[in-house]
């Protein structure tokens, strides 16, 4: 494959996905919508349908109220009530009737053929008990329920709601209902309409995509760019990387020499010259020439120092003599000798399979931590440096005695830490990882790298 059809796939291939993921967010946000807006507006229709039966029931009741409440309470009174009540309907299918409470229909005006008959027992096709639960909503202080019920106009058993209440003087269940064949046809319409709606934007979406995909394959086919050209480019923006890479070296080179080794050479200048003064001076001449002399032997010491410090982190030439344990060894020897602190230094495996770039930081890491030891750790009395390589990867160890520090109050201090973050940046650029404990009895920095980061 060319490399401008590469090019041409890896901008291509990213795009379709981005579309893929936007129509696949579209498309769940929409469907979640469109069943909220069902529900809200089933549940608005069945409210409103179920306050327009309660105005029903409450105009039946006070249709046989003057019978209801008489003081001449007989069968031929009830009778006449159940007359007034099948006389009373709303519409094809909107009737009244009446139970008792052991489940025998006492008036069914659309179906004559129920009336007398015990329904207690009676079930729809999931096996609920409809004439059962319709008492038992009434006995619990009435109010709406859903059941399945024939609608008289299509001999089709279809949903109702009901709405009963009961009668007590009389031992009534009175309920009346509307089927719902109508709310289900409506919210079907929006079921379809939503469905074509997101069919629509999926169409648009897709139709997007393609077209994107079109112009971005015919604005790589126009380009007229040959590999000896890309080749060149990156040729020149490596050799650019270099020189600037370069630069920031030598920058970073002068600005040692000049803020550390060239005050110390000027230090140790003035001193020379103030001994050599107070040499020319009286009895007290001398004594007072070997101080100055002596802090410039102590000041030239510090730049001997700044020297092999400079020399170290241009590059650690034992790394390339003697190996990583020998390095390890004489940066342990020399720390000993630079702060005085006993290091205690321990090797154990096979450190030749380490490629170059893993054993100039881990070695860089290591002169870190014993910086930091030596410039900030408080009340040490021992180091301990150890360098393992096993099974699971190379694990570097520096721990010291000292009293710790804060290493949450270290990370967010706008002026410290930085030494950390060096040690961080290091080992994540080869996939390493750093680990930092701090307490009381000590600290300890761990280095790890993996089998597959070596």
């Amino acid at each position: 494959m060319k490399l401008r059809h590469k090019i041409i796939l890896l901008a291509v291939a990213p795009l379709l996905l981005a579309f893929s993921g936007i129509a696949m967010a579209v498309f769940y946000q929409a469907t979640f919508l469109a069943k909220q807006q069902r529900s809200t507006v089933e549940q608005a229709y069945v409210s409103s349908k179920e306050a327009e039966l309660k105005h029903y029931v409450t105009l039946g009741r006070a249709a046989i109220a003057h019978l209801y409440n008489s003081k001449q309470q007989s069968p031929a009174t009830q009778e006449e009530a159940k007359k007034i009540l099948a006389a009373l309907d709303f519409g094809d299918d909107g009737y009244f009737y009446i139970y008792d409470l052991q489940g025998k229909n006492l008036m069914h005006p659309r179906q004559t053929d129920l009336v007398g008959k015990d329904l207690w027992s009676m079930t729809d096709p999931q096996g609920n008990f409809t004439i059962r639960d319709l008492i038992n909503k009434a006995k619990s202080g009435g109010g709406a329920i859903r059941y399945m019920w024939m609608k008289p106009s299509t001999k089709k058993l279809m949903p109702k709601l009901g709405y009963v209440v009961m009668l007590e003087q009389w031992g009534w269940m009175l309920g009346t209902g509307i089927y719902l064949d109508d709310v289900d046809e409506a919210l079907n319409k929006i079921d379809i309409q939503v469905a074509k709606n997101i069919q629509r934007t999926m169409s648009w979406i897709a139709g997007i995509a393609i077209i994107s995909a079109l112009l971005i394959a015919l604005s790589g086919l126009a380009l007229n760019i040959t590999e000896s050209r890309l080749a060149e480019a990156k040729l020149k923006v490596l050799a650019q990387s270099v020189v600037s890479s370069q630069e920031d070296e030598r920058a970073r080179l002068s600005r040692d020499l000049h803020d550390g080794l060239s005050q110390l050479l000027v230090s140790v200048k003035l001193q020379i010259e103030s001994g050599q003064v107070k040499l020319t001076q009286g009895m007290a001449g001398p004594e007072a020439a070997k101080g100055s002399f002596s802090r410039a032997t102590d000041q030239l010491n510090e730049a001997l120092s700044e020297v092999r410090r400079i020399s170290h982190n241009l590059r650690p030439a034992l790394l390339d003599d003697l190996g990583l344990v020998a390095a390890f060894e004489h940066l342990a020897d020399e720390f000993e000798h630079d702060s005085g602190l006993p290091v205690s230094f321990h090797a154990a495996g096979d450190f030749h399979t380490l490629d170059e770039i893993s054993n100039t930081v881990l070695f860089r890491v290591a002169q870190e931590a014993l910086t930091n030891i030596h410039k900030h750790a408080q009340q040490v009395s021992h180091v301990n440096l150890q360098i393992l390589n096993d099974a699971e990867g190379v694990k570097l160890v520096i721990s010291d005695d000292g009293r710790g520090f804060d290493i949450k109050g270290v990370a967010n201090h706008p002026h410290r830490g930085i030494g950390l973050s060096n040690m961080r940046e290091r080992l994540a650029a080869i996939n390493g990882r750093l680990e930092l404990q701090s307490g009381t009895d000590g600290t300890t920095v761990t280095a790890s790298l993996s089998n597959g980061e070596n």
